[in-house]
């Protein structure tokens, strides 16, 4: 079985075609700019990359060309659309309807659409790719959606509620649901397999642009740190973080900003950024800060700083700690925060070998030091795959 994994945000389209059978990458790309001037798309397969200027005005001429570039030229992996059996769709936002993945109707995406308010950006950009899906590929092949919210379904109540008056949460259903599910769920799998233990209690660390960390006790989400939206939690890229409500209401009377313009200062304009001035990737962060930037040099510090607290409290939650977790772009490749984390953890029985921690791996890599009651790893991350099983599984339960 060959499975389509698209992950569609407002103006791209990121793709990567699996064959089940070895769980084989047969090629990966992305369309960017859609509905925008100088659209295009990068194609990688075969060894080889192509990068094409096309113009897409909607998300259905990114798919029409996704389509052309697996089936001819160069860059081909199949020699017809038919031979992709299933499509795997990421969606960010399931709320309360959806604890599972799900094969994809008509009224499941006009559920998607109608939670979108809960992620404005992600759910009507989902939408518009399943939608688009359907409309090049066919009703027959079977679509099927993937929700970062489902594996933070196991929270129990005194976790995911939030301590506003109990009927927002039953007229609108504002309570946390948490993000990167499926993230999490792929590297907590890997590690307790990799540790050939099942019941181990766990912090991962999904760090990148956006980052979130999760509490995971026996392969059971039971907190983590994202919120109603994907704005709480830790110092992200470009998104605050946890912060005190009246901060906000406090810059908005300074400011003269309100609704969305405050989100948008929120989520767009802080972070890194906002922080250091220089920029919302880490690298360039930390660039500025080695050459005595002294912004820079907090924002490192305070996302380390968050980072460290969020896995001291989630231990104090589960009564205990097995398993530290780093994973996502940041987390995978920077072993600069890793150290600075589980820096002076000794008491919580952490401890990194700094050598082991300056390797770079593709698969899983334990960095523990020696004598650490807590084994440290970093695991990189596979959501699309993760998806395409999900996939696979409930169409081949269908048939």
């Amino acid at each position: 079985m060959k499975v389509l994994v698209i992950n569609c945000g407002s103006s791209s389209l990121k793709y990567q075609l699996i064959d089940m059978e070895g769980e084989r990458v047969l090629c990966k790309g992305l369309c960017e700019r859609i509905g925008i001037e100088g659209s295009k798309i990068t194609h990688k397969a075969n060894g080889g990359e192509w990068e094409q200027e096309v113009p897409f005005p909607t998300h259905t001429e990114a798919f029409m060309k996704v389509v052309e570039m697996m089936t001819s030229g160069e860059g081909a992996v199949v020699k017809d659309k038919s031979e992709i059996s299933a499509i795997g769709h990421r969606v960010v936002q399931g709320a309360e309807f959806f604890t599972k993945s799900e094969i994809v109707t008509d009224a499941i995406i006009d559920k998607i659409e109608e939670i979108a308010p809960l992620a404005p950006v992600h759910n009507m950009a989902h939408v518009q790719g399943l939608r688009s899906a359907k409309a090049v590929f066919g009703e027959k092949v079977p679509n099927v959606v993937v929700f970062d919210t489902t594996f933070h379904q196991t929270m129990p109540k005194k976790a995911y509620m939030y301590g506003v008056p109990y009927e927002m949460y039953e007229k609108y259903s504002i309570r946390r649901y948490g993000a990167h599910g499926t993230s999490h769920r792929y590297v907590s799998m890997a590690a307790a397999q990799y540790l050939n233990d099942s019941d181990l209690k766990m912090v991962t660390c999904h760090l990148g642009n956006g980052s979130s960390i999760s509490a995971v006790n026996a392969g059971k989400c039971v907190d983590t740190s994202m919120g109603l939206t994907p704005l709480a939690g830790v110092l992200m890229g470009t998104r605050c973080g946890d912060i005190d409500p009246s901060v906000v209401t406090y810059m908005e009377q300074k400011l003269g900003f309100h609704g969305q313009e405050m989100a948008d200062y929120l989520n767009k304009k802080s972070g890194l950024l906002g922080i250091s001035g220089v920029s919302s990737d880490m690298r360039d962060v930390t660039s500025a800060a080695d050459a005595g930037n002294e912004r820079a040099k907090l924002a490192t510090e305070m996302l380390a700083y968050q980072i460290k607290k969020y896995v001291g409290s989630y231990a104090a939650a589960m009564g205990g700690l097995d398993c530290l977790v780093f994973t996502g772009g940041i987390g995978e490749n920077d072993n600069r925060v890793r150290a600075s984390v589980c820096e002076n953890m000794g008491f919580l029985g952490i401890s990194v070998d700094p050598a082991k921690n300056q390797q770079r791996t593709s698969d899983i890599l334990d960095i523990s030091g020696k004598g650490s009651r807590v084994k440290v790893l970093v695991v990189c991350t596979n959501e699309e795959l993760m998806i395409a099983r999900d996939t696979k599984a409930l169409v081949e339960a269908r048939r």
